[in-house]
């Protein structure tokens, strides 16, 4: 079994490679810190971290032996994903992305070792970005039986189809649904239960399209063709039907917008879950 990405996706890599190295170093030495005090954690520290060649590499030992099943080995499976990790610049890009975004955002999150080992949420998102380059190649088939380990192992359902993008924080991460043709774009965060799914039967562009900057609240439900406009933000328990213009706030069951602000607000950075009082309307 391969993994490997077509040719083009080699291009721009010095930067993203440059920004893993840095960061492989910080794990290392963060690990070696923890034995010290964790002696119990030695043998895993080591295994994850201080016997591996590289980022790429250490991930791809922790995806495979999350995601390695009767079907595919471990072994096998670790070697697929870290040379993808290591050939597909973008991958490699959108995953530090990720890892800067849990640290700023996450007031528990105060090193990044911690997510890399840990974080099932900053986990599944690895997983998904290795399984939409599969689904780009047309190896759909082996894309949704990664999709289906890494739902089982991690409670987040992700498919390969969906489009998402970089500085994304998934936060507890249980329950996340993102269907087929949802878009997530650049430094959005969802917290534990939000759903971007369709409405029932629709066929072909059924899913939302949640832009910049939006923040989506635990136990979230935006379903349909529709748009969350950029730096929104949706309330927890929100069941959303229709578009959210930008910069504004949602909640309730079905959703109202409660505020639309000045365009200075980025929620989804701030995690700022406090809604101001002003008179509510519709949408």
């Amino acid at each position: 079994m391969s993994l490997s990405i077509p040719e083009q996706s080699k291009q721009n890599a010095h930067a993203p490679a440059a920004a893993a190295d840095s960061l492989w170093r910080e794990l290392q030495d963060a690990a070696r810190e923890i034995i010290d005090r964790e002696k119990e954690l030695k043998k895993f520290l080591s295994d994850s971290i201080l016997e591996r060649e590289n980022f790429a590499d250490a991930l791809g030992y922790l995806l495979a032996g999350k995601l390695a099943d009767d079907i595919l080995d471990a072994d096998t499976l670790r070697a697929d994903l870290a040379g993808s990790l290591e050939t597909d610049a973008s991958i490699l890009d959108a995953c530090l992305g990720d890892m800067d975004a849990v640290l700023d955002r996450d007031p528990a999150c105060t090193e990044r070792l911690t997510p890399f080992l840990y974080y099932k949420g900053f986990h599944a998102l690895q997983a998904y970005r290795i399984t939409r380059q599969l689904w780009l190649s047309q190896r759909r088939t082996l894309a949704l039986h990664l999709q289906s380990r890494s739902s089982e192992r991690f409670g987040v359902d992700i498919h390969p189809g969906a489009r998402i993008g970089k500085g994304i924080m998934i936060d507890h991460a249980t329950g996340v649904v993102i269907g087929e043709t949802a878009v997530v774009e650049d430094n959005v965060s969802m917290l534990h239960g939000v759903t971007l799914g369709g409405t029932g039967k629709e066929c072909g562009d059924r899913h939302p399209k949640v832009r910049r900057g939006v923040l989506l609240s635990a136990g979230a439900t935006v379903l349909g063709n529709i748009e969350i406009g950029e730096c929104a933000r949706i309330g927890a328990g929100s069941i959303v039907l229709r578009s959210v213009p930008p910069y504004c706030t949602a909640v309730g069951v079905p959703a109202r917008l409660i505020h639309c602000p000045d365009q200075s607000e980025e929620p989804a950075l701030e995690m700022d879950h406090m809604f101001p009082q002003e008179p509510d309307y519709s949408i």
